[in-house]
């Protein structure tokens, strides 16, 4: 069975690479705003853990419709701080908001995972706590720095722990490679029970 990553993500097909399970990745066929508006919408009481579950489960649903024959692998990531939900910044300016509002604070990283072929469907979820470094001179220059970079733009929350993001992060509780984006410890556990070709 042919492997599909239903992602853009450079930093998911790094990941998923790290199984060494042959695989494709293509983008889902779905507008992932519109996915995330309409569950917020139709469910405002879903936590987050469904609701990353859910979003990574849309994707997946869209991809297998591409890709009937194959094992779909789709993710989402959100970070949340109070109960709000931090997605990409819509620019430099939204990024460096977010990293100063999370900064010296915990917020949750919540990565779903659907795992989908036409006959079966997995659902999980990994939750990491993530705490920033308190705001001083040396922490808001490199949020300036890292903002600029245009680095954050295509992150939830703002950062990317593998890069200069990481340096905002006190300590984490959790997996760091779900903070990234895919926990790929588990993901390989559950790809090795399918034939991959």
């Amino acid at each position: 069975m042919k492997l599909i990553l239903a992602s853009q993500s450079p930093r998911r097909y790094e990941l998923l690479s790290m199984t060494g399970f042959p695989f494709e990745a293509v983008p889902p066929p779905c507008d992932e705003e519109q996915v995330f508006s309409r569950l917020m919408r139709d469910i405002p009481d879903l936590d987050e853990r469904r609701l990353v579950e859910k979003l990574a489960l849309a994707k997946g649903m869209a991809s297998l419709k591409e890709h009937p024959g194959c094992l779909i692998l789709a993710a989402d990531t959100i970070v949340t701080l109070d109960g709000t939900v931090y997605g990409k910044p819509k620019d430099k300016d939204d990024a460096r908001s977010m990293l100063r509002t999370l900064s010296g604070r915990t917020h949750v990283v919540d990565t779903g995972v659907a795992i989908l072929t036409s006959s079966s469907t997995e659902l999980f979820s990994s939750v990491s706590h993530v705490t920033f470094q308190p705001l001083s001179p040396a922490t808001e220059a490199l949020i300036d720095r890292y903002a600029e970079s245009g680095l954050p733009l295509d992150k939830a929350g703002g950062y990317g722990i593998q890069e200069r993001g990481g340096l905002l992060i006190s300590h984490i509780e959790g997996d760091y490679f779900s903070v990234m984006g895919l926990p790929v410890s588990e993901v390989f556990r559950r790809l090795s029970a399918y034939e991959i070709d």
